[in-house]
């Protein structure tokens, strides 16, 4: 089976009801991976001043621009783009150190003039359920709602996907992240099943609870090959171009 279902999907959203999920590191594998596979990526962070996707790819000592500088008319977004030596196809648009206001129509301006250089542009959006993540996200062609096998993370993720549909936003695709045997073995949750359920958005993939990727993106280094969450990642990206891969709790 190889049906893009995804086809004119070239800008996904990633973003969750509330901080913790794991979001910007789910930005990280799936731009990673889809570079690796041989698509041209861009990951344009909006987690304003408090920006990590620089550190997770082991550059931030080599971060000249910024998206801020986009904002401010200083340069165009591809030259204030930084290429990340882990995976030649990709690129990163860093958030801003400080606060910076930004409209949605300001990201989708952005994404217009640089679309026809990327395969898949990937934004890495500000967590929280507010009127301004709403309507940056609602550019896209592919909303990614990441949550955790916690109670609180999906019942924000249930809001957050429940306003989208309510705005027209059909285009939406669940990641579970962090999941362990030992949250299902506790009880915390009875299965995947219920997560899916209550949050109501068609599952696209599971990232297993990996403590080599949490060393990887501390030290900046890629993620090593035996890392389950990597063999996540890697079938997330494949099911992105449309490539059909069975789902597997341990390598989704």
């Amino acid at each position: 089976m190889s049906e893009n279902i995804f086809e004119n999907s070239k800008i996904i959203a990633v973003t969750s009801g509330k901080g913790g999920t794991g979001k910007s590191t789910i930005c990280a594998g799936l731009g990673y991976t889809l570079a690796k596979q041989g698509s041209r990526t861009l990951i344009i962070e909006l987690d304003f001043g408090l920006r990590c996707l620089d550190l997770m790819f082991g550059v931030h000592d080599k971060i000249e621009h910024d998206l801020g500088d986009v904002l401010s008319g200083k340069m165009t977004a591809l030259e204030a783009c930084s290429k990340i030596p882990m995976a030649s196809n990709l690129e990163l648009l860093c958030a801003p150190k400080t606060l910076t206001s930004v409209s949605a129509e300001q990201i989708y301006d952005i994404c217009r003039s640089v679309k026809k250089y990327y395969d898949y542009i990937i934004i890495d959006s500000g967590a929280g359920i507010n009127s301004h993540v709403f309507e940056i996200v609602e550019q896209a062609n592919l909303i990614l709602v990441v949550s955790t096998p916690d109670q609180v993370c999906i019942r924000d993720a249930s809001l957050m996907s429940d306003e989208f549909y309510n705005r027209g936003n059909k285009s939406q695709r669940l990641i579970i992240n962090k999941v362990s045997k030992k949250v299902i073995d506790n009880a915390l949750i009875k299965n995947l099943d219920e997560i899916i359920d209550k949050v109501g958005v068609q599952l696209i993939g599971v990232v297993p609870e990996d403590f080599k990727l949490t060393v990887a993106t501390a030290k900046g280094d890629p993620i090593p090959t035996e890392s389950d969450a990597l063999l996540a990642f890697d079938a997330i990206s494949k099911r992105l171009n449309g490539t059909f891969v069975p789902l597997t709790i341990k390598g989704a």
